[in-house]
């Protein structure tokens, strides 16, 4: 092994600092993903628990090594994803070899214990490895595996309602909702990629004005891994203000067809897998379908959620070089909300009529080719398409008809107040390379072209009933547009070590938005120290432009002359690791937004709050970009991931928090998603090999709520709230306990798994909020999901 030659590589190795951007960038969310390559990184001590340096790491099949420092550390970079066999080689004694699996988008941390030189019949000891976020991630950075989701006790298989337990992020004001609030941001501010492919929404019953859902439509079978990313995120991503959610999906299996039966919150399906070319690729698919309009017409809300879903990835290694990827995400889905013959006529749905239809896909072609240890380049198109058609019926807008009158002549001669027949799409290609840059360190660059089009067709005659809104019939708009707009953009960042404790990594994108023509730099900077091998110092900064989502934009003339709004992101932490299962961090930080959209008619209303809705009309209103805002908070996590001699496994968080928020009148008021104590707690344990227990726990104190004003509601019939007392009012706090038990059963040689459990198990009803009875007159309270069963089933064969 040539020293030089494998000590440079170990340089390479590193990760850390700055460079200058490379083109502009999108008006859609135009953040890149890895590179599609995992890294290999570790420590390599002495029996006597020293560090040993000159000891020889080598990727056998790739014939890449590398040597330890004098601190003992080594590490492999841009491998591609693949089952390796890890050399350990050292002066004296035998080389060791030992499998590893290099996953995307991700490293591998091994721990190698070298024997005394003078004990023969000893050998060196290899730890299993332990998955962790990138280096370049220097904060707020949380991993997860498929099967931490699927295990999940209140995540009912969903990737979005387990990421609401990680630090930064909490449940929102609806539990049938699936909504992404993090560090008091709007739930419209999440940016999700799988496989390098930027999807708008990965959830079903999702709207344009949306970024959540009900349910996800990846299914967590076919999940690999899960970044969530809350802050202070690398310069790779961007046009999102608050969160990543990155996720990789697993790759088939390569030596023979197999399959799966799922049942669960989703519906009910299956998976297959298999090789292809005599295992030079894979295939794997999986395909959903919801049950319950199986056995009921009605499941309390006039209707039945249909959808269907559908993943698939197929996967080919052309050369030893070279590799390509083709993804797909599916989903259908319809509802019919309102009125039935035997509805509560005390419920708002007595007096609507909606109906939904949805269809989202995305498409994404990759080819990966490696350099060697040079780099790797990712080239990727993708195409994705979302068409939304409903329509809203007001039984009651021309007054409360007598009872005698049946519901279905109600609903006939409903008055039409929304409709909508609409869609979007993105053509996309980009480039990612990721390249060994000598003394410089790691430089990682990618541009991007991307076509973007809307075909707009809606209307809401009667204007916006918002609550906020104090006259009747506010804001009729009827919106007829097709619009096709070029975007481009890039960025550039450098990481590199400075001596053996500290690292750092700085870089720059740039934004071209299309909808509003716009070009924005944003710096991102990221460090860490070293205090010890388990304990670290971490720091970033950066700035986080987002574009408002189109039909925001288009809805009224006024709103064309939206800004771009920013967030500066400011967070610091420290780090204790055991370099294996277990981890214990503590941030703070600091996000301060500027040029929000906030009503440019009612003066207390900022977009930030109106959160997440699958009612389209009430968030669209004439808007100007004057709003500030600003989130602070400190975090607490700790966790123990699954080890294979551990019983016990899971992670636990406490947040205390403030984010507040101005409108057009400048008064700073708490945010709609401020939450001052946000605790959770999840997981699981082993009762043998045949059971397993899992557990959730989410508190958050209450968060605050605009009173209704009795009068003007009792003479309007609808909701208006009291404006002088914006948030003012704080809801009692939310708890919710959720519990599943797993049986698993060998037949024909694999594991069957049945669960069974119960979210919500104490049966809390929950607050939601307040409306306003239009049939009847009077306030009424609502209450979130009460006790929720669950079940489910996985069989492989």
């Amino acid at each position: 092994m040539d020293k030089r030659l494998t000590t440079g590589r170990a340089l390479v190795a590193r990760v850390a600092v700055p460079l200058v951007a490379l083109l502009m960038t999108s008006s859609l969310a135009h953040a890149q993903d890895t590179a599609g390559v995992g890294a290999v990184r570790g420590t390599v001590v002495a029996a006597n628990g020293a560090p040993a340096a000159e000891v020889g790491v080598c990727i056998q099949q790739l014939g890449r090594c590398v040597v330890s420092d004098a601190r003992g550390t080594f590490a492999i970079t841009d491998l591609r994803p693949d089952r390796y066999d890890v050399e350990v080689v050292s002066t004296g004694r035998p080389p060791i070899v030992t499998p590893i699996t290099v996953r995307a988008g991700i490293d591998a941390l091994l721990e190698v214990t070298l024997p005394e030189p003078t004990a023969i019949e000893e050998t060196v000891v290899v730890s299993a490895p332990v998955f962790v976020a990138r280096e370049e991630v220097k904060t707020s950075g949380f991993l997860a595996s498929g099967t931490d989701v699927a295990l999940n006790a209140g995540g009912l298989q969903d990737v979005a309602r387990y990421v609401q337990t990680l630090p930064g992020a909490s449940i929102g004001a609806n539990d049938f909702r699936n909504d992404l609030i993090v560090r008091g941001g709007s739930p419209l501010e999440n940016l999700y990629i799988v496989d390098n492919v930027e999807i708008p929404n990965i959830n079903t019953f999702a709207n344009f004005s949306s970024a959540g859902g009900t349910v996800s439509m990846i299914d967590s079978a076919l999940l690999e891994d899960v970044t969530f990313l809350t802050g202070g995120y690398p310069s790779v991503y961007g046009n999102r203000a608050s969160s990543v959610l990155q996720m990789s999906l697993r790759e088939g299996n390569r030596e023979r067809t197999t399959g799966r039966v799922t049942f669960g919150f989703a519906g009910a399906g299956g998976s297959a897998e298999g090789p292809l070319a005599s295992g030079r690729g894979s295939w794997i698919v999986s395909a959903r379908r919801s049950v319950l309009d199986l056995v009921t017409e009605d499941t309390g809300i006039g209707g039945v959620p249909v959808l269907y879903t559908l993943n698939g990835k197929l996967l080919f290694d052309l050369t030893p070089r070279d590799r390509v990827w083709l993804l797909n995400i599916s989903g259908f889905d319809r509802i019919r909300l309102g009125a039935k013959e035997d509805s509560d006529l005390t419920s708002e749905l007595s007096n609507v009529d909606i109906t939904y239809r949805g269809r989202r896909q995305a498409t994404g072609f990759n080819w990966q080719r490696t350099f060697g240890s040079r780099g790797v380049g990712l080239l990727g198109a993708t195409f994705s398409r979302a068409s939304v058609q409903q329509r809203v019926g007001d039984l009651i807008r021309n007054g409360v008809p007598p009872p005698s009158i049946p519901i279905d002549q109600q609903i006939a001669s409903a008055a039409e107040v929304f409709r909508e027949r609409s869609s979007e799409s993105e053509l996309a290609l980009k480039y990612d390379l990721s390249l060994a840059a000598g003394l410089f360190g790691k430089l990682q660059a990618g541009a991007f072209v991307r076509r973007s089009f809307i075909d707009y067709d809606a209307a809401s005659p009667f204007g916006n009933e918002s609550p906020f809104f104090v006259e009747a019939q506010s804001n009729p708009f009827s919106v007829r547009e097709e619009k096709a707009t070029w975007n481009s953009g890039g960025y550039a960042q450098l990481s590199r070590r400075f001596g053996q404790r500290t690292d750092l990594t700085a870089g720059l994108r740039g934004d071209q938005y299309g909808y509003l023509p716009a070009f924005r730099l944003a710096p991102r900077l990221g460090a860490s120290y070293e205090l010890t091998s388990a304990l670290s110092l971490r720091a970033a900064a950066g700035r986080y432009y987002q574009q408002p989502f189109p039909v925001f934009v288009t809805a009224f003339p006024e709103n064309r002359t939206l800004d771009v709004f920013y967030a500066d992101h400011a967070v610091a932490g420290i780090s204790l690791s055991d370099g294996r299962a277990s981890r214990l961090t503590v941030e703070g930080y600091v996000k301060q937004y500027h040029r929000y959209p906030v009503s440019s008619t009612v003066p207390q209303l900022s977009l930030a709050n109106v959160g997440d809705t699958f009612a389209v009309r009430d968030v669209l209103f004439p808007m100007m970009s004057a709003g500030e805002g600003k989130a602070t908070g400190v975090e607490v996590f700790a966790e123990r991931k699954a080890q294979p001699d551990a019983r016990f496994f899971g992670q636990a968080n406490l947040a205390v928090s403030s984010s507040r928020y101005t409108a057009k009148d400048g008064i700073w008021r708490s945010g709609d998603f401020d939450y001052p104590i946000i605790a959770n707690a999840v997981g699981t344990y082993r009762i043998s090999n045949r059971w397993d227990i899992g557990s959730r726990l989410s508190f958050l104190s209450g968060r605050p709520y605009t009173p209704i004003d009795v009068t003007l509601s009792a003479a309007s019939r609808r909701a208006i709230y009291d404006l002088s007392r914006v948030n003012a009012e704080r809801a009692p706090a939310y708890f919710r306990l959720d519990v599943r038990v797993d049986r698993h059963f060998t037949v024909n040689g694999k594991t069957v798994t049945v669960f069974a459990g119960a979210q919500n198990i104490t049966n809390r009803k929950n607050f939601s909020g307040f409306t306003w009875d239009r049939r009847n007159g009077g306030i009424r309270k609502q209450e979130q999901l009460g006790l929720f069963p669950i079940i489910g089933l996985d069989w492989p064969f």
